[in-house]
Parts: C-alpha cells; structure tokens; sequence
C-alpha cells in the first residue's frame, strides 16, 4: 500500500512528544564507557569494520576514509544523502538513471551501491552494522536510509576485507544517533521547485542515570520535475537503551514505506540512413518515455545492540536484527514481441540476418491484433535475520578487533505480465480482459557466516601496520517458478574464501604520512544473477528468471597507495592511487542466436584512477577540492548484451557510464556573524554510452558495412548557491539553488529500440531504418529551488 504521510506525521509527532516530555539533561556525563570517552575530539577515528570495537586515527589506516557528519546531510548543504556524497566526496558520481531523488545509481571508483536490480553492485552499505545490501540482487534502497537520524556516514576506500561481502572498491558505514550525544529537538521544514515538501523532525534525551532516547522522522512528497514523476516517503526511526560505567545497550525500530516514481531515460536522436534526427528529449526535456514506472518500498528493522567493557582498554560488543523488506513495482513499457517485430522488418533483414520474412507485409489490420504494451508488475518479500559479536582490545602497540556474524535470509519474487495499449501520451493501460499472467518467480535462502580479525601494531612511533584477514561461508538455496506455476528442481551453493589485507603507514613529520597496501575481497552471485546464469534459456533484464546454474564468485584483488599531509588544523591534502582487479566478474552477455542474455562469469575488469582532496581555511572562507581520475575497462574479449545491442568487448575497452575525470569545487563563507553562503561546482567529463563501447550504433548486418557512432554522454558542468542565516539560537533560514545557470545535461545514455518517434508508436510494417538505434538518455534536473527553516532547542 502507499504511504499515508498523515499516518507517518502523527507517528513521528507521538514518538518526539513522548522523549521531549522527559526532562534533558544538558551536555552532562552520562557514564559512557571510559574507553569511549579517551578518545581526544581532535583526532579523527575510523572504525576497523562496520560492527562495534575500538577505533583507530584515521591518519595511520593504509586506505582512504571520507567522513561526513549528520549535520552535513540536511538543510541548505544538500536535498538527501546521494545528492550530499556526489557533490562533495572525491570518487563519487551519480547516475539518474530512474530520474528519482531516492533511486539513484552511486558509483564510488566505478563500484556502484544501486536501486536497480540486474545492476552488478560493488560497494558494501551498513546502517549501524546491519548490511542493507538487499539479499535479492545487492540492491540500496536509498529512500529507506533513516537520513534525519544520522549521525556518520563513512566511505571506506579498498577491497577492506573487514567489511564483509561485496567490499569491492569500498564500504558505506553509517551511524545513528542516540539521546546520549544528540539530545534537544530539531524541526527541519523545507518547501521548492518540483512542489517539493519535506519535514524532519528528530529529539532526543537523555537522564543523569543512563537513560537515554531518541526519535527521528522523515516526511517526504514532490511532483517532481518531469512528467508523471510524484514520489513520497515516510520513515521513523526510535533508539532508546542505557549507557553505565562498563556496560550499555539500546534498542532500536527502523519503519519505512515508499511510493516513487522513477521514469528512466528518454530518446535523444535516432538514426535513419545516414543521418541523425532529434528525439523526444530534445523537443521536451521533461517528458518521459513510457509510464508508469512505479516502485513501493517498505522496510521495518529491529535491532539490539549491547556492550561490555571489562576494563578501559578491552570491550564485547553484541548486535541482533531483524530486518524485513516488500518491494513491490508496476512497469508500463513496449510489447517485447512487437518490438521484436518490428525490428526483424528492419532493412529487409530479420534479427539474425536472414532474409526479410512475408510477416513484413502484413497489413494494419493484422498489426492492429499485436498488443503493443505489457505492464509488469514484481512483488518481492525478503526477511533477514542475524546477529554479531565483537571484541576489541588495545595495548601499549595494537589495537585489534575481533568479530563473528552469522546472517540468514529468505526470499520471495514474482514477477507478473498483463498486455495493454497505450494511451496518447505514452501511458502503458493493461487489457482488463487479458490474464495478468506469472512470467517467472522464485524462492530461496541463504545463509553466511563470517569471521574476522583486525590489528593495528605500532612498529615505532612512526610507522604502523594493519593487517586484516575474514573468512566467508554463504549457502544459497533457489527454486525457480516457471511461468505454468511449476517448480523447478531446488538449486544449492556453497561458496567460501579467506581474504587477506595488509597496509602500512609512515609519518615523516611535517604533518606527512605515507601510506600503501593490498586487500582482497569477494561477492558470491546473487539470486537474480544465479536465476539467469544459462545461454540455452536466457532471459530479458531487470528480470526473467529461467535457470539457475553454477556461477562463480567475484574476487578483487586492491592496491592502494597514497599521502596525506596535515601540516596545520586549517591545512588537509590528501592523494591516493589506486588498482582494483576484479576476477571472475560478473556481467550480462548475450546468449547465442538470440536477443536474450544470460549473467556469466567474466575473466577480468580493472578499476584504477587517482583521488586528490585538499581542504584549506582562510579566516571566514573554507575552500574545498575533489579530483577524481578513474581508467575503468574491459580486460578480457567477451559478448556484451546491452538492449538490443551485441557488444563484441575487446581488453582495454571503457566501461559505460562512468566519467574519467570529474573535479568538485566548494567554498563556504561567514560573510557575517550569523550568515553563511556557500557555493560549490561539479564538473564531469564524458561518459561512455552503454551499448556503445565499441563505437558502433547498431549490430553489423550481413554484406553491410558497421554504422559507427559515438553516441558517448558529453561531459558537464552545475553550479549550485546555498545561504543560511541564523536569526536567532532557535531558529535558522536557509536558500538553496541547484544547477544555477539552467544547464541541460545527461549523466548517462544507453543505446535502445525507440518504438516512438517523435512521440508515436511506431507501427511494426512501417518500421524506419535503424528503428533499433537510438541513444537515450538519463536528463540532468533543471534550475531547482527551496527555501527551508531549521528549529532547535
């Protein structure tokens, strides 16, 4: 069902109410653990893995750690969480490629932390401890992160071992907050361009004997910028728990539900012959191809953490969850058969290069009985059970951290096909008369289990080393429905592998550190991947399950390398280089003599680049850079199945959508006691079209010669204002203005059959020339606005 935003307002209304009833006790000692308490506020610590222990001074870990604080992420600094990290952290992009503030595509050094299913993921993501990497296909849900509630978010750079599953190039590790550090209430009301409206409220308290609670809420409703794009959101987010001397614990209720609207790319130009012509995106920026693309979300956890000092430099940590997820999507889009048929008619050739067949000539009336729209329809259920221990011991040169998790899952999918028509505007209608008919489904669980061990040693007083190892164990257990509701066989996996990480860190004074290392990690297939795995029964993405044969897991091998140089409070560079094979990956490719793909294992990729960041205070003015190189490729030949498209991929070939250069530029300045502008630039460089990484706009056909195209997304440039006054100690204003100077821009295009010129359904015995090669496009949002207000007491 949709979120009812009245229901979730008076929820979160209750829950604030209730803590700020109970009276506060202002910035008084609360008796937390004294190993806590040592740390000195000026160092920056970083923990070993996303599960409790003691911390470690980010300036001696051999790998890169971005940190951002809760206070950061709202306001007149960013709209959400994925707008924040791609306009700030180095290495950070963002493809929108559903056009939905909420279900964006991260990359973080070409790994992506997606919403889309069939994507392959790459970066691991915690929510104070727990993984929300969904078990179904890796996937984030962005628009479930209890973002009012955060008080850290972490980007760990590396194949960190520590980390678990799926820490390919990095890890995502955030933390709430609790009334023992952020007590007080705070409003945070904003209203914008796109009817955008959202309210955060969080209040939290805390008593001189422990006790301490918290509550943070989210209301979130636009219409969006483009067409048939309205979305909304509420989650609740409640810690209550007791911190003593030696021991504490809390308990804490995540509920979430989601109703997005997210519409994907729009065709750009179109070939015919020789020439290009504009499409739909040219002549309206904010139309949308085919709708709806509808996504309900929602997700309710429950955790319970505790810890147990035994003395100031030893500790036991223990976490419990539960943490329930329904995913359920409506997708309006064109007939698969009737795209098909019209592409066989393309230059009297059929797909597979025969001659043209008599079906060409069928009259309109004929055409007329071929439905041209299917609306899918997924339900999905997925439950994940576990719990963790960690111990953690300093002495006079470690600091090591030990822990265990144990995670079990189950799943459920279905996925639901009903041919429709489609209206003047492009909107999918299901025949009430036609069966809504099971396409494919499946059932499965899994289990993993996971042991590691961290160790920062002090060789001297300037050199250290960290060396970590973690064992993984995951059972994967499917059974895929066929589309008549029969089973097939049940399918069982067993995977397992130790991985290994060793760095070191010299400090040669002057406020320089240099560092290095080499970690390796591991991602075992998941359901979706495994559900797809077989050329002689492939299948269409983002789903179709048909078989599910043995893959491989992936295993990156990282180095990393780097300077950081702090020579004063006011003065932070740093400059890291880094390499990450990735073995065995996993990728889409195209079954023999078919349109179809299947996943299957891919000998090598590699990710390599350079992050620099420099930070710099000038009296009232911050200035702050981010440059990020990245090299992401091919190393191996293989068949690539993009859309319609056959990639014949060849070693050294870019993979799509991902920028080589991207810089960010930010500056803050306290113009005047109270008031506080800022403005920030971020640059990207071309992007590589996915479907086009061979140069080509079609698939060679026979006697022709290739139609060679770069189709590639031009790079670009958004400028974004801020301002924030503070009027009082309650109450703050702030402005926000996004892509300043209105730029049109993509920021990522995929070659694909528009069945849709110049906004009308093509007719399959009419087909154009080239019907199949068009290049759309992800738009970039327009000049946006949004005024808010900030109360805290």
């Amino acid at each position: 069902m949709p979120a009812n935003p009245s229901t979730h307002a008076t929820a979160i209304a209750l829950a604030v109410a209730l803590l700020i009833a109970r009276p506060a006790v202002a910035q008084e000692d609360t008796g937390a653990p004294i190993g806590d308490s040592a740390v000195l506020p000026e160092v920056m610590v970083v923990a070993a893995a996303p599960l409790p222990g003691i911390g470690v001074d980010s300036d001696l870990v051999p790998y890169t750690v971005q940190t951002v604080r809760g206070d950061d992420l709202g306001g007149s600094r960013a709209g959400n969480l994925p707008d924040y990290l791609a306009r700030n952290l180095a290495g950070v992009n963002v493809n929108d490629i559903q056009g939905s503030p909420f279900q964006t595509d991260i990359t973080y050094r070409g790994f992506r932390a997606s919403s889309i299913p069939g994507v392959p993921q790459g970066l691991s993501v915690y929510l104070d401890g727990i993984r929300v990497n969904e078990p179904f296909g890796d996937v984030v849900s962005w628009d479930m992160i209890p973002e009012a509630a955060l008080e850290s978010v972490s980007l760990v750079s590396s194949a960190n071992p520590a980390y678990g599953l799926n820490t390919l190039g990095g890890a995502l590790a955030m933390t709430t907050r609790s009334g023992l550090g952020s007590p007080g209430f705070k409003a945070d009301l904003s209203y914008g361009s796109g009817n955008r409206k959202r309210a955060d409220l969080s209040g939290g308290v805390r008593s001189a004997e422990g006790w301490h609670a918290f509550a943070a809420g989210t209301l979130f409703q636009e219409q969006g910028w483009r067409d048939h794009s309205e979305g909304r959101l509420g989650s609740l987010f409640v810690k209550a728990g007791h911190a003593g001397d030696a021991d504490s614990w809390d308990v804490s209720l995540l509920h979430g539900r989601s109703n997005l609207i997210g519409n994907g790319l729009l065709p750009s130009v179109r070939a015919s012959g020789n020439a290009t012509l504009p499409g739909l995106y040219e002549s309206n920026p904010r139309a949308v191809y085919t709708y709806p693309d509808q996504t309900r979300n929602q997700v309710t956890q429950v955790a319970l953490n505790g810890r147990h000092w035994f003395d100031d430099k030893t500790s036991a940590a223990a976490l419990a969850y539960v943490r329930t997820s329904r995913r359920d999507t409506t997708n309006g889009d064109v007939n698969p058969d009737y795209a098909n048929y019209a592409e066989d008619c393309e230059d009297g050739f059929l797909a597979d290069g025969s001659p043209r067949s008599a079906r060409c000539g069928f009259t309109r009336a004929e055409g007329a009985a071929l439905p041209p729209a299917i609306v899918n329809t997924t339900h999905m259920w997925q439950q994940t059970v576990g719990m963790a221990l960690s111990l953690a011991k300093e002495t006079e040169s470690h600091v090591m951290n030990a822990g265990l998790s144990l995670d079990r899952s189950r799943l459920t999918y279905s996925q639901y096909q009903q041919p429709g028509t489609f209206t003047d505007d492009r909107g999918a209608v299901a025949d009430p008369d036609a069966p809504n008919a099971l396409f494919s489904g499946v059932s499965g669980t899994s289990r993993t289990l996971g042991l590691y061990l961290s160790d920062t040693w002090s060789v001297t007083r300037s050199t250290f080393l960290t060396a970590s190892a973690r064992w993984n164990h995951v059972a994967v257990s499917n059974t895929l429905r066929n589309s008549d509701g029969s089973e097939q066989p049940n399918e069982s996996f067993t995977y397992g592998r130790l991985n290994p990480a060793l760095g070191l860190a010299q400090k040669l004074g002057a406020g320089v550190t240099v560092f290095g290392g080499y970690a390796q990690n591991n991602r075992v297939p998941t359901v979706l991947e495994l559900g797809c795995a077989d050329p002689q029964q492939p299948c269409r993405l983002p789903a179709g399950l048909q078989a599910d044969p043995y893959l491989k897991q992936v295993v990156s091998h990282s180095y990393e390398a780097g300077v950081r140089w702090r020579p004063s409070k006011d003065t932070d560079v740093s400059a890291t280089l880094y390499r990450i094979d990735n073995h065995d990956d996993i990728l889409f490719l195209r079954a023999p003599n078919t349109q179809q793909g299947y996943f299957a294992n891919f000998d090598r990729t590699r990710n390599q680049g350079l992050d620099l960041t420099v930070r710099q205070q000038l009296g009232s003015v911050t200035l702050r850079l981010a440059y990020s190189y990245l090299q992401a490729t091919y190393q191996a030949t293989g068949q690539l199945a993009v859309g319609e498209r056959t990639i014949n991929i060849r070693p050294g070939m870019r993979m799509a959508g991902l920028p080589t250069h991207t810089v960010k530029l930010g500056a803050d300045w306290q113009a005047l006691p109270g008031l506080t502008l800022g403005a920030d630039l971020v640059a990207v460089s071309g992007s590589v079209t996915s479907g086009n990484e061979d140069g080509l706009r079609s698939d060679p056909q026979p006697g022709k010669a290739p139609k060679a195209a770069d189709w590639g997304t031009p790079g670009y440039a958004t400028v974004n204002l801020r301002a924030a006054y503070q009027v009082n100690k309650h109450f703050e204003i702030y402005a926000r203005v996004a892509n300043v100077f209105d730029r049109r821009y993509e920021t990522y295009g995929q070659i694909a059959n528009d069945m849709f010129p110049n906004g009308n359904l093509l007719q399959p015995h009419v087909a154009p020339a080239d019907s199949a090669s068009a290049l759309f496009v992800a738009p970039g949002a327009p000049r946006s606005f949004w005024l808010g207000v900030t109360y805290r007491i």
